[in-house]
């Protein structure tokens, strides 16, 4: 893989960082007017290290947030405010993204400016996955490329996807990663050489089907001795289970439904589940047995004799990961759960790894950064690239390498 990003001369750079997912537009609204850098905004502050490598070259950003329709999608304006206020200088924005205002803003940079462009969601191609071929040849793609000299590909959160930004630039224009890719990649490669059983895993939070594809992925490649389910994914697999007798009222129920009960009947010694839970009742914490569940019940976070239950196989792991919060913890009665494993994960002698943002803030809410070996505001990317599978992104720079090295 291509690593170096510091570019000699003047050129047209295509800087593709930051996936905010999970952010809403309040959120940066608040960093900007307060002039801080909370953790919704640690993905930019992380991207101007890479920016400054950068910093004699005509740069274009082009990144993404949510998907047009639902609450996390926003235009890029206040990032580049955001952006503006960390690096104290100017950052250029367009509301456009692939059409002639955006071409014309990109031929019109001086050197040493930076543009960002609007959210490339915009563009009805970036809602889709491609192979690499295919994703070279989108409007996207076709028409940005030829005002471009390089790629660098710094989203390491976006790495397991397919997309034309993440794909399709780095088969037409040389290309490399980032400091954060470069940086990510070679504290997880170091980390693996050294992991030693048994692994145990711990998965939260809400994009079930994704996690269900890794989870058998991690368990065939010996990365998973012991699977510790919480948030959504473990009401799934209790459900399979007929642990929790009503629907969950969740896309493609009955899909990962059966997935899950066909993964704890492949490997019935490996998966855990909570043995009890906290609901909501007015707004009061109630704990209560999984076997007293109800239909009209919302499961919110894990009940104290989980939290025990597998703190127990966390302390006699050789390597942790965990990725995903074990309830609503931004609510206050119900953030027990995820400060009680993340606390067990830090307070083991295991070589521990944390994922996602919101474990991320969690921990640092805690004072707990200092004692984890790892941590990555990636998801789904991290929880896959532990599998062993290769990721798109990094497949897409290995193969500009080899197009380009002799050029």
């Amino acid at each position: 893989m291509r690593s170096r990003v510091a570019v000699p001369g003047k050129r047209f750079t295509l800087l593709s960082i930051w996936d905010t997912r999970g952010w809403r537009a309040k959120d940066l609204r608040g960093a900007m007017e307060t002039c801080r850098t909370p953790e919704k905004t640690k993905r930019i502050e992380e991207a101007i290290e890479t920016l400054e490598s950068l910093k004699e070259s005509k740069v274009v950003i082009a990144s993404h947030q949510g998907r047009v329709g639902n609450n996390e999608y926003t235009g890029m304006n206040k990032h580049a405010e955001v952006l503006e206020k960390l690096m104290g200088r100017k950052i250029k924005y367009v509301e456009d993204t692939i059409g002639e205002a955006a071409q014309n803003a990109i031929k019109n940079l001086e050197d040493g400016e930076i543009l960002l462009l609007d959210n490339l969601r915009l563009c009805a191609e970036e809602n889709y996955e491609f192979t690499p071929e295919n994703a070279a040849k989108t409007i996207m793609v076709s028409r940005l490329s030829k005002l471009f000299d390089l790629c660098v590909l710094d989203s390491f959160p976006s790495a397991h996807r397919s997309h034309p930004s993440i794909v399709g630039f780095a088969q037409v224009l040389p290309a490399c990663a980032g400091r954060i890719v470069e940086r990510e990649v070679r504290n997880l490669d170091t980390i693996m050489t050294v992991a030693k059983a048994p692994h145990v895993i711990i998965l939260g939070g809400s994009k079930v089907p994704d996690r269900l594809e890794a989870i058998k992925l991690l368990i065939q490649n010996g990365r998973a001795d012991h699977v510790l389910l919480t948030g959504l994914i473990a009401n799934v697999f209790m459900r399979a289970q007929a642990r929790i007798k009503s629907p969950l009222g969740i896309k493609r129920e009955d899909e990962v439904v059966a997935k899950a009960h066909s993964l704890i009947g492949e490997y019935p010694d490996v998966f855990a589940t909570p043995v009890d839970v906290a609901i909501d009742k007015d707004g009061q914490r109630v704990e209560m047995d999984v076997r007293e569940i109800e239909k009209e019940d919302k499961i919110f976070d894990l009940g104290p004799k989980t939290i025990e239950y597998y703190s127990k196989l966390i302390s006699g792991a050789g390597t942790v990961f965990i990725s995903g919060p074990a309830g609503f913890f931004e609510k206050e009665n119900f953030k027990y759960g995820t400060t009680q494993m993340l606390t067990a994960v830090a307070n083991s002698m295991a070589t521990t790894i944390v994922s996602g943002g919101h474990l991320t803030t969690a921990l640092k809410q805690q004072g707990l950064a200092d004692k984890i070996n790892h941590i990555s505001t990636a998801g789904g990317a991290l929880v896959l690239y532990l599998t062993g599978e290769k990721l798109p992104m990094m497949k897409a720079l290995e193969d500009a390498a080899e197009k380009y090295r002799s050029k």
